[in-house]
């Protein structure tokens, strides 16, 4: 893989392992430059090659990956052939390559790294972007990549109901909680691209990204949007949230909610008049309000019952699932939340909004069995990916006799 492989395996002894030959592996770099600018165009290679393939995400390095370089293409994650092996010190000078001094710092601190990698393309003002967490495995170095799309999807091709349309626009309604929910590579991130993108053309104001790390780079149109990365350009989401009460926004983008600090203040923030778009790794409408009120302890979920009620507008629970092409097709659960949602969260019904899903198509409301039906009886889907990527299996059922 490397051209000075064997010269690196005489250089670090046997015996030193974890931290101390990492820090070995770059002192070795510091002092060879071109050993360094090797490892960064090789590393740069295989990213690049994620396009070729369509390719999402890229692992490597690790026990766990057995000397393979792995890539997920339309799902399904398998080792790439043409990079053949590469040891577990090939893999970690591969990915020290990447990163800063600080970066290397608060590495073999904090035993993990979030990053963005941006790598500019020959004869081209854009440069291709990839979200990285490179981290400890049993004493060696492993990565994860994910591509970011530089294409936008259009907000029209989410397949998204007028009234939701609407209420996601700044300027048919200038308050709210929007979540954007679903398991890890279920599509969060470019949904909230394209709907931040709407927003830029259409309406005017201030939009602010809190991200970890930033992807997508918005241009300014309509809107002043400004990229604020976690660790970079500000300590945390929730200080990144507070700060932005200070800069005059009219929409405030938090990447993650992952825990009650940053939950209280993003429910804040949207009290305080503002329109507020974030992301949860829950699969459907109903497991997220549980979930945010359940991250409280007992004496408090009362008041946060209360709170976000009155501050929850939309939430989209969404799911890539394969299609009969080989490739993904978007299947989401969409709530807006109207009076009678008001009433179910209050009360502790929420179990409840679930029906109110169900009946709610005319204001854009639809269940992800729902979704999941229209796209089988639309040709788009088998039925057993229709049954197996379901949350109420019952239900998609009972749909599918009809």
């Amino acid at each position: 893989m490397l051209s000075f492989s064997s010269e690196l395996k005489v250089s670090l002894p046997e015996f030193m392992t974890g931290t101390s030959r990492f820090q070995a592996m770059n002192k070795l770099l510091s002092v060879n430059a071109e050993w360094r600018k090797e490892a960064f165009y090789q590393i740069r290679s295989m990213l690049l090659r994620m396009f070729h393939y369509n390719a999402s995400d890229m692992e490597m390095g690790g026990p766990g990956s057995n000397n393979r370089v792995w890539y997920r293409i339309y799902g399904t994650k398998s080792p790439v052939e043409e990079f053949g092996e590469v040891s577990h010190d090939e893999s970690s000078i591969l990915l020290l390559s990447i990163l800063t001094d600080e970066q290397k710092v608060e590495l073999l601190k904090m035993k993990n790294i979030d990053l963005s990698v941006g790598i500019k393309l020959k004869d081209r003002d854009s440069e291709a972007r990839f979200r990285c967490d490179i981290y400890y495995e049993n004493n060696s170095l492993a990565g994860s990549f994910r591509k970011i799309n530089q294409k936008l999807f259009p907000i029209e091709s989410l397949g998204f109901a007028e009234p939701i349309m609407k209420r996601l626009c700044l300027s048919h309604e200038k308050r709210g909680m929007v979540l954007v929910t679903g398991i890890t590579g279920s599509g969060k991130s470019s949904t909230l691209d394209a709907i931040i993108n709407m927003n830029n053309n259409v309406s005017q104001g201030h939009i602010i990204v809190i991200g970890n790390p930033i992807e997508f780079i918005h241009k300014s149109i309509n809107c002043i949007v400004r990229h604020r990365e976690v660790g970079e350009d500000v300590l945390t989401f929730k200080s990144g949230a507070r700060e932005a009460l200070r800069q005059d926004p009219d929409i405030i983008v938090v990447g993650e909610m992952r825990d009650p600090d940053t939950m209280s203040m993003v429910i804040e923030v949207t009290d305080s008049g503002h329109k507020v778009f974030s992301t949860m790794h829950t699969s459907s409408a109903i497991e997220s309000i549980h979930r945010i009120i359940g991250e409280y302890p007992t004496q408090e979920q009362e008041r946060i019952r209360l709170r976000l009620a009155d501050t929850l507008s939309i939430v989209i629970s969404q799911k890539l699932v394969p299609n009969l092409n080989n490739q993904l097709t978007l299947a989401k659960e969409v709530l807006s939340v109207n009076a009678s949602v008001v009433a179910a969260i209050k009360n502790n019904n929420v179990s409840e909004i679930y029906q109110m899903i169900t009946e709610g198509k005319k204001q854009g409301m639809i269940t992800i069995e729902q979704d999941l039906y229209n796209l089988y009886k639309s040709g788009i889907i088998s039925r057993d990916n229709a049954i197996n990527y379901s949350n109420n299996k019952n239900r998609i059922l009972q749909l599918l006799q009809y």
